[in-house]
């Protein structure tokens, strides 16, 4: 059986109809991927159609503020990307807008590795190269009885040999598109639809009764438990401050309310505590329990707090130096983490 036929006979069958299937431009495919990575389908398409509406070509998007296409991405995870996105963006269009057409230029552009440079040369430039993705090591880690880990050294060398090995040279996006649709809906991690699998004849862990064996992947990093204070300070006119995360950190280039990071649940805190030149009263806890807030390899536990200012921030020059100070509604301008988005719009905007 030619695996390669199989798998696109079944794509032009089963296949999902997603927007950037439709497009062999390459600034489309660069954005849809780049938003694909580590993310949900279904995620996505919202974004995807939104970044289109506002940024039409690989110029508008050069031409936006990092902090407009931070605000853009908001909720969408990973921040990192956006800001390589923007910056691919700017190089590109110093290039007349034109995209390199080989696996190995766009390695070059930041944000594009290994799998994105593939898909982006095979979907837009039919180069023959093959994609390795989550989906792909699984379909070929069942269909080849691979156990070697995919995230080994050892793994992914042989994976990307096997991958070329298997690759339609002559339709390279349709069966790029096809293997990676297939691990997604047919041959998934758990309940595979092994019994109307077109591969499943020669498919080595079914007939060894391994499937739910492979792929194999080594132990994940240890998660990391953070716990983040946020103070919301009001002044008399209505106004807060905002900070700018600067550090190479989580979330880096976004903004939040004043923050300290403590080494446990805090049940209290002072303006000290936060290193801000205010009274030194006791805040106000908002949150009876921590908002637990997970990401890959970090388990964060927020506690926002409160303090009203009976003056200006003027009062406090020091503050100005530090902080923005912005009005309730110039809030949802800018681009913040999406748990403290998600606050301001349950307490700020209930309405």
């Amino acid at each position: 059986m030619n695996f390669s036929k199989a798998l696109i006979n079944w794509y032009h069958t089963h296949h999902r109809d997603l927007p950037w299937r439709h497009t062999t431009a390459a600034y489309n495919i660069w954005l849809s991927e780049i938003m694909l990575q580590q993310t949900q389908v279904i995620k996505v398409l919202d974004y995807y159609r939104n970044f289109l509406e506002k940024y039409p070509t690989v110029h508008d998007l050069s031409r936006a503020s990092e902090d407009e296409v931070l605000k853009m991405w908001q909720g969408l995870g990973y921040y990192s990307r956006a800001r390589n996105l923007h910056k691919t963006a700017q190089t590109v269009s110093e290039n007349n807008g034109e995209f390199p057409d080989t696996y190995k230029e766009l390695k070059k552009l930041k944000g594009i590795g290994d799998y994105t440079a593939a898909a982006i040369s095979s979907f837009a430039f039919g180069e023959a190269q093959a994609v390795l993705d989550g989906n792909v090591y699984r379909v070929l880690a069942r269909y080849l009885g691979i156990d070697l880990p995919i995230n080994s050294t050892e793994g992914v060398k042989l994976f990307k040999e096997k991958a070329k090995q298997l690759l339609d040279k002559d339709r390279p996006a349709d069966h790029n598109q096809a293997i990676m649709e297939f691990g997604a809906l047919h041959c998934k991690p758990k309940k595979p639809k092994c019994d109307s699998c077109p591969l499943q004849i020669d498919c080595v862990a079914y007939q060894q009764n391994k499937v739910n064996e492979l792929p194999v992947k080594l132990k994940k990093v240890k998660v990391r438990k953070r716990y983040l204070n946020y103070v919301i300070l009001q002044d008399q006119k209505e106004h807060f401050l905002l900070q700018k995360r600067t550090e190479k950190d989580i979330w880096q280039n976004m903004f939040e309310f004043p923050l300290y990071e403590s080494q446990n649940n805090l049940n209290q805190a002072t303006t000290q505590s936060f290193n801000l030149t205010l009274p030194t009263e006791n805040l106000i806890r908002l949150t009876d329990q921590p908002i637990k807030h997970q990401l890959t390899h970090q388990s964060l536990f927020v506690h926002f707090w409160k303090l009203d200012l009976s003056e200006s921030f003027k009062t406090y020059p020091n503050l100005l130096e530090d902080y923005e100070v912005v009005t309730k509604e110039e809030l949802l301008d800018y681009a913040v983490p999406v748990l403290i988005a998600n606050y301001i719009q349950k307490h700020f905007f209930k309405g």
